[in-house]
């Protein structure tokens, strides 16, 4: 399945471009004739920025195009943070994608769901370019091998340069054996290549 699955997220990446809109994640789970396509869609870079700007002129009352959309924002949300995706581009997104998958026949055997959606609130970080992207957020991972007996860290992303997360630990209260080290260190360093999983935390 390894070889398909890369098939499958290179259609998806070709599809997402053509609607202006990026694969953040892609999962197939379940077996038999429970399998699950999950795919993970936001606006590309350049309409996330566009919609940034439109998002802070709306707070600022300057007047706006009445063709522009701009997405409703969850309240403490900062409009950067956003996928912007709407559920128009989720449908849309599905038929092309879908279409393309049967045609090829990528899924084959028993049926299968196919579900799109935005990453959400909780999403997960798992390219270097989504740790610089959150730089500043709260975020919560874990990592493969123990850092000071710990493999579980909760903290504000401080920073991310040559391949090291700096995570801010005194900006959570800390659960469990990350409490004993957050209280005699304030920050820990992390290679980017022992982050086994890592999910931003809202901030609502």
């Amino acid at each position: 399945m390894a070889l398909q699955i890369d098939q499958i997220r290179a259609i998806a990446d070709r599809v997402a471009a053509s609607h202006h809109l990026e694969v953040v994640d892609l999962e197939f789970s379940g077996g038999a004739k429970h399998r699950t396509l999950r795919v993970f869609i936001e606006k590309d870079p350049e309409t996330r920025a566009k919609l940034v700007e439109l998002a802070k002129a709306a707070e600022a009352g300057s007047p706006l195009d009445p063709l522009e959309h701009i997405p409703d924002l969850p309240s403490g949300v900062p409009a950067e943070l956003l996928s912007g995706v709407t559920h128009d581009d989720c449908t849309v997104f599905t038929h092309d994608f879908g279409t393309l998958l049967d045609v090829e026949d990528l899924v084959p055997g028993a049926e299968y769901t196919l579900e799109v959606s935005s990453p959400g609130l909780e999403r997960k970080l798992s390219r270097p370019q989504d740790f610089s992207r959150f730089t500043g957020a709260l975020v919560k991972l874990q990592t493969f091998t123990a850092i000071n007996l710990n493999r579980h860290f909760q903290g504000r992303l401080a920073n991310f340069e040559n391949g090291v997360l700096t995570l801010d630990l005194a900006a959570i209260k800390q659960k469990g054996k990350a409490r004993k080290t957050a209280s005699t260190e304030q920050t820990v360093e992390i290679p980017f290549s022992n982050v086994e999983k890592a999910n931003l935390i809202p901030e609502i």
